[in-house]
């Protein structure tokens, strides 16, 4: 997604609402990610969004191509960059842990974006990546509804072994939880 003048850009009010709309979804996500997430270092969040992730999960640092939303991250105390998960504004072996809440499915080469966190996370460092599967439970609910969500309209849905193929392919290890369509791969940039 390129930044600035999105969809996210002209309705941010109405996506970060979302979250309060929809306490019980987002509650059971950020538990599911505090346990994938590694406690102390360095921590970015990739497609930050209105901080809805970052802010409780303390991590400090984001990056998303929507001004309208960074804005929103700022207020809940997150450092946040303009920019595409596709090409990080990163020095090689930045960060310790990186988080991708549901935002894989925005980008136009995700496969790409897998490559650049890889060369910006530190050795040993982890990737978080959070994402609704392609004809799993939540994604085809949600592409079943007219008129089509706002936002999801936009979405290109990955199955779980594009996922992990893309993953592997960037030089990662992975290991997989699941909750009913909505995928948490931890992943691991060796030593």
């Amino acid at each position: 997604m390129k930044t600035g003048d999105s969809v996210f850009d002209r309705y941010a009010p109405e996506y970060d609402a979302w979250f309060d709309t929809h306490k019980a979804t987002n509650t059971a996500q950020l538990s599911l990610l505090r346990r994938a997430i590694p406690a102390g270092g360095r921590g970015l969040e990739v497609g930050v969004g209105s901080g809805r992730f970052a802010g409780p999960l303390g991590i400090p640092h984001g990056l998303d191509p929507s001004p309208a939303l960074l804005v929103m991250a700022r207020q809940r105390g997150v450092e946040t960059v303009l920019g595409l998960g596709e090409f990080l504004p990163y020095r090689d072996g930045t960060w310790d842990t990186v988080l991708m809440m549901t935002v894989i499915c925005y980008f136009e080469d995700y496969a790409r974006s897998f490559r650049e966190v890889f060369r910006v996370l530190k050795p040993g460092g982890t990737l978080v990546v959070g994402f609704l599967e392609k004809d799993g439970e939540i994604a085809t609910r949600e592409l079943a509804k007219e008129p089509k969500g706002r936002f999801l309209r936009h979405a290109k849905f990955r199955s779980l072994p594009e996922v992990t193929g893309a993953l592997g392919d960037a030089g990662f290890s992975h290991t997989v939880t699941c909750n009913r369509g909505f995928y948490v791969v931890i992943t691991k940039k060796e030593r």
